[in-house]
Formats: structure tokens, sequence, C-alpha cells
């Protein structure tokens, strides 16, 4: 790290401690050259990926779109929807994708929610999978009988 005094590239840590909910670090250090203390922060950088709609069009990822998706369906539920929602973002973002389409986004709900609470699959799926008769939905619903 480049010392802001005397531009020496040569510095040590004298403390580090976790800022902002453990999602950054702040760094005391001193220079070697000429002893000066200064402090850095440290952050993940992320990029969110780009979410291909059915349509075809293209948005950057947005999770309050997934948790107001997950909220409705966990409503009055003993679910933690934000639980879930989160998981659901640390999976995308842990792909490493840059491009995901909302299919697969769709189908990561699903499987998070079918673990949590079968209602609340029941009720996303419902509405995710546009159930046009009484009969498809009747084949989501023999998968629990």
């Amino acid at each position: 790290m480049k010392c802001p005094h005397c531009g020496c590239e040569e510095s040590k840590v004298i403390d580090s401690r976790p800022i902002e909910e453990n999602s950054s670090i702040k760094r005391r250090r001193e220079c070697l050259g000429c002893q000066a203390r200064f402090t850095t922060y440290e952050t993940i950088e992320t990029t969110l990926p780009m979410v291909i709609k059915k349509d075809g069009s293209r948005e950057f990822f947005d999770k309050s779109k997934v948790q107001a998706g997950i909220v409705k369906a966990c409503q009055k539920r003993p679910v933690d929807p934000f639980a879930i929602a989160t998981s659901v973002e640390n999976n995308i973002l842990n792909s490493l994708k840059s491009e995901i389409t909302s299919v697969e986004i769709g189908e990561m709900i699903m499987s998070e929610l079918i673990k949590a609470d079968a209602v609340a699959y029941i009720r996303f799926v419902s509405v995710y999978r546009e159930f046009n008769d009484v009969e498809s939905f009747m084949k989501e619903l023999k998968k629990f009988l």
C-alpha cells in the first residue's frame, strides 16, 4: 500500500477491524519509510449479473424484485422470506456468471421454497408458472400428496 505522506510502497498493518456488518475491513497501517500512520479500507467488489428476461430484454439483477415475489409467497407462513432471498442472491453472485436467465432465477427460488415450506412453494409456482387450467395446477399439487 502506497504511503499518502512519502509515497513509499512498504507498510505494515498495525490493526484490522471488520466494519459495516463484516462486509468491509478497516486497516490501520504504518509506513516503513517515514513511520507515518494512515487508514485503509478493504471492500468486496461485486458485479451484478445481467438478467435475460423471457421476452429477451436485459436488466441488472435486482434483489428487491426477488424479495417481493418471495414475501408474497411466504405471507402468513412460518418462513423467513428475506433469508430465502439472500440465499438466492448469494447463489447468483457465487455462480460468477455475467448473465443469468429469469428462468434460472425462478428455478433457484422454487428449489429454496420447496425446502422451506410447501404452501409458499405452491403459491409461488402458481404465479410463476402461469397455470392456464386446473389440470396443470393439480399435477404440481400431486408432487406433495
